[in-house]
């Protein structure tokens, strides 16, 4: 597939300040923190929108095929299949942010900074969002053990949505994955989010914006103040990106869910029009599974889509952090059975779940990995 080599140029706006002097007084370039599942919704309402009105023969987004038989396990497959399976009529959807400076980075070689898991429940078009800690440590779907943000770099889409079935006993098909220049077009196109800031991240929202800027070449303009505002494309970016306050990386997570509910609630206000616009801007920063066909199947009931619950895995009370020597700090659980379990509770109300004989399996070797660098005993 040849990827869409047309890049946007992202402005600023025109009130911003100009930030030059700070930008070359910044000596590493960070960074971006980006996610897919921001515009997850804004691409399924969109896409069959714009081919239908401007009725030409695009592609839209980078668009590549994933083989079920692949990418899912055997025995999930067959869990799935049985008569009365919980998983049954849902779409799992993987959602991948890349740290892509370049068109080709947005297939492999980059590592995925945000990695979420949107499912869709097709009867109510209930939604509910997980987060996959990207330092959480598990099989890369080769047997090889480290954070599992560098199946993508290794493999690209193809390997990081096998990694997340291997390990989770999921049964995804279909992704997105974004470049960070997409977001802050987004946010922008829809009039900007309006999001909580607290006098924590204030202390930190600026500076990021500076390297965020820095990096996109464009101006910014400061927050001064905390409380419930609306904030641009570039100031709501690096909201998602604050990591260095209570809750760290955890919380990060958390911010991110925060913005995708706060861009869905935008997009539906907004009109055919303003849509349209918006996915024109990001579509060179798309890259998916989804054809237009499907995304067409898929707008039928959107208006109806919601999402209603979100968390991050590992679950808080089953996780722990440590330094794995060599491989640096990780967030490991303590017990992968347990975190699957738990998973296929809360996505699919299923209370009996009996995990596959391979998730015991990574889950002892999760164990004798990490046990002697922390503290607490299995």
């Amino acid at each position: 597939m040849t990827a869409n080599s047309n890049q946007k140029n992202t402005r600023g706006n025109s009130s911003a300040r100009k930030n030059s002097t700070k930008a070359r007084e910044t000596r590493k370039k960070t960074k971006i923190v980006v996610f897919a599942i921001e515009i997850i919704i804004i691409l399924l309402m969109v896409a069959a929108l714009y081919i239908v009105m401007t009725k030409t023969n695009s592609n839209g987004p980078s668009y590549t095929t994933l083989e079920a038989e692949d990418i899912i396990p055997d025995e999930v497959q067959a869990k799935k299949e049985e008569e009365g399976s919980t998983m049954q009529g849902y779409m799992n959807v993987a959602l991948f942010g890349v740290d892509a400076s370049t068109d080709s980075q947005l297939y492999k070689g980059s590592r995925s900074d945000s990695t979420m898991i949107a499912s869709i429940n097709l009867d109510t078009g209930d939604i509910k969002l997980v987060s996959i800690y990207r330092d959480t440590y598990l099989n890369l779907s080769n047997d090889s053990y480290e954070k599992c943000n560098a199946a993508y770099s290794y493999g690209g889409a193809e390997q990081a949505v096998k990694m997340l079935n291997m390990n989770l006993d999921m049964d995804i098909e279909n992704f997105v994955t974004v470049g960070y220049r997409g977001l802050s077009e987004v946010i922008d196109g829809l009039g900007g989010i309006y999001i909580e800031v607290d006098s924590a991240e204030l202390e930190h929202i600026n500076n990021y914006q500076i390297s965020i800027a820095n990096t996109l070449k464009c101006d910014y303009t400061p927050v001064t103040e905390t409380g419930y505002q609306l904030l641009d494309g570039i100031q709501a970016t690096a909201y998602c990106r604050i990591r260095y306050t209570a809750g760290d990386d955890f919380k990060r997570a958390s911010r991110q869910r925060e913005v995708i509910m706060a861009i869905e609630e935008q997009a539906k206000k907004a009109d055919l029009a303003t849509l349209t616009k918006v996915f024109n801007s990001a579509v060179d920063d798309i890259y998916t599974s989804f054809s237009q066909e499907e995304i067409l199947e898929l707008l039928a009931n959107i208006s109806n889509y919601t999402i209603v619950e979100e968390d991050g895995f590992p679950q808080e009370s089953m996780r722990t952090v440590a330094n794995i020597g060599a491989k640096g700090s990780c967030v490991i659980p303590q017990d992968l059975e347990s975190n699957v379990i738990w998973l296929h509770q809360f996505l699919f109300e299923d209370e009996s779940y009996e995990v596959t004989a391979a998730i015991l399996e990574y889950s002892d070797k999760i164990k004798s990995d990490t046990s002697k660098y922390i503290d607490k005993t299995y």
